[in-house]
């Protein structure tokens, strides 16, 4: 069964930024927060909490639609992985996705999408992601 990622236990983050920096890693080869497909700030002011930007892996994924040259595929379970090869770095599906959780790697010419492979959750130190399992 499919699994996705989600950021229900938020309210326990400390704001380490271990979730990013293994995902830049494990994902991209680099220790850049700017690599990581999830985002990780604060909710405003001094003492706030910390909210995560993620993919909340659509049924129907805008990104996909937008994207001219289908480089975008959905996914078992929602959401969509990414075919480099065909990517033009058009940006379309960063405007297109409705959480803004896609963002554009300007080195490499391709957006970051996240994979739902669940490095993030295995790394954190508080328990504050989760990885769910959902129908296809």
């Amino acid at each position: 069964m499919p699994k996705v990622l989600r950021a229900d236990n938020m309210n326990k983050c400390l704001g380490c930024f271990t979730c990013m920096l293994t995902c830049a890693a494990v994902n991209h080869n680099n220790h850049n927060l700017a690599k990581s497909s999830i985002k990780v700030k604060t909710r405003g002011g001094l003492q706030s909490k910390f909210a995560a930007t993620i993919c909340v892996a659509c049924k129907e994924p805008a990104c996909a639609e937008a994207c001219p040259t289908n480089a975008l595929v959905k996914r078992p379970g929602g959401g969509v992985k990414l075919i480099e090869e065909k990517c033009i770095a058009c940006e379309k599906c960063v405007s297109a996705c409705i959480v803004g959780s896609i963002h554009m790697d300007y080195d490499r010419k391709i957006p970051i999408v996240c994979k739902h492979c669940g490095a993030c959750v295995r790394m954190c130190p508080h328990n504050c992601l989760s990885m769910e399992e959902v129908s296809e």
